[in-house]
């Protein structure tokens, strides 16, 4: 059995790019039906696709690493070659290390982030509702689960980690004097702005407003911090009562233009405006940062940020690391004997028919009034016979060689001793 990794992420693509493949949750089902439709023998495969990756986890019994890259380009619509610039394509071993790491937060713009997990298995439960994982994907998932579970609980991963809803608070503070004079509106209610609302108002700012496509889920959020909710379609008239903009939705559009920012500052005469676009595709168009009254960070420009104290990380890391590596030797030493099966059942199912044919002959002799210790004797023979038949053709057949390797087999099966 083949597995095999293929994927984008904020260390190897740009973030347009990036937003080419993303792929929301429930968009998923049918484009892992058209990928296993468009590869020549349908595979195990899930597809895990946050604002940072798009990954593609495959197992065949053969590698077909190249349909999986033409396929991704055509879905994105990019040539195979300008997507394999970008792209990492692990095998094996590699493939298992990479989904370990990125489970345990390692491979992650926010080292040691615990979302990650969670979208991981969103990932893994869609793809096995929509049918498209097997037994190879879900034991190698199960692994990394396990994995980032004792990496959490055995070294201080995430201790120093700073979120990217944190680096948006430090940069929002950077710019205002005093957080509690600020109006802030988020745009969605996914977990991402729910993060963000949580660092935000620690800070008591003065107003917090939640803008969401549905009225009954900005509700329930903005009721947990005190906000106030209003309709996306009311955001280009309301835009300009707010200081600060942070947004993340899935939207394949962005949402908020270069027209209804320029609208929204001169009625604010020119105040100064942060904002903060947290979503992969664009939510707010990228010429919005060329307007010198907007502070407009996307997630790579948070990059800097969120990697501060990276050096208070690398012990932990250094501790991961080994945890993963026992990880991917169990899972390789699985695969390996998962080799073996195909061998095993034809075995077992031999055995089987001798078995049936030697207790279908007693019965028949029993039948006849034949002694009872006469029939056992001969259905013991007969199976002995039918075990040895084989071993003993292949001593007495063969060039020397042959009859050695032979006889070097067939001592090692059948003149072991138990212990």
């Amino acid at each position: 059995m083949a597995v095999w990794a293929l994927g984008i992420n904020h260390t190897t693509a740009p973030l347009d790019l990036r937003g080419r493949f993303a792929f929301a949750l429930d968009q998923l089902p049918p484009t892992l039906h058209g990928l296993r439709g468009a590869l020549p023998r349908p595979p195990e495969a899930a597809i895990l696709s946050t604002c940072n990756r798009t990954e593609i986890y495959c197992a065949s019994e053969q590698m077909e690493l190249a349909p999986t890259l033409d396929w991704l380009a055509k879905s994105g619509g990019v040539s195979p070659d300008e997507l394999r610039s970008h792209t990492y394509a692990l095998q094996g071993n590699e493939a298992a290390r990479h989904a370990f790491r990125v489970a345990s937060g390692l491979d992650s713009m926010v080292l040691g982030e615990p979302q990650i997990l969670g979208q991981m298995k969103d990932a893994v439960r869609v793809a096995e509702e929509a049918g498209a994982l097997g037994s190879t994907l879900n034991q190698l998932f199960q692994r990394s689960f396990a994995v980032a579970k004792e990496v959490r609980t055995s070294t201080e991963i995430g201790a120093h980690s700073i979120s990217m809803a944190a680096a948006a608070v430090r940069l929002a503070g950077n710019l205002f004097e005093d957080l509690r004079q600020v109006r802030i509106l988020f745009v969605g209610a996914g977990e991402m702005i729910e993060l963000a609302a949580t660092h935000f108002a620690a800070k008591n700012p003065k107003g917090m407003v939640i803008a969401n496509r549905t009225l009954d889920r900005g509700e329930k959020l903005a009721s947990r911090f005190g906000a106030e909710v209003m309709r996306l379609a009311e955001l280009p008239e309301r835009l300009h009562e707010f200081d600060a903009v942070i947004s993340c939705t899935a939207s394949t559009l962005p949402l908020i233009g270069l027209g209804a920012v320029e609208r929204a500052l001169k009625q604010r005469r020119h105040r100064p405006m942060f904002m903060v676009d947290l979503a992969v595709p664009r939510d707010i168009e990228p010429e919005v940062k060329g307007l010198s009254d907007v502070y407009l960070y996307t997630v790579d420009d948070l990059a800097a940020v969120v990697q501060t104290g990276q050096a208070n990380r690398q012990a932990a890391v250094a501790q991961a690391e080994v945890i993963i590596d026992a990880g991917v030797q169990s899972f390789m030493h699985w695969m390996d004997q998962r080799s073996s099966v195909p061998l095993i059942q034809q075995l077992n199912a031999q055995a089987d028919e001798w078995r049936a044919a030697e207790i279908a002959r007693a019965r028949k002799l029993l039948a006849k009034g034949e002694n009872v210790d006469a029939v056992l004797e001969a259905l013991s023979r007969g199976l002995t016979q039918k075990m040895l038949h084989g071993a003993l053709a292949e001593l007495h057949a063969g060039d020397a060689a042959a009859r050695e390797r032979a006889s070097t087999a067939i001592q090692h099966f059948f003149l072991r001793k138990e212990r």
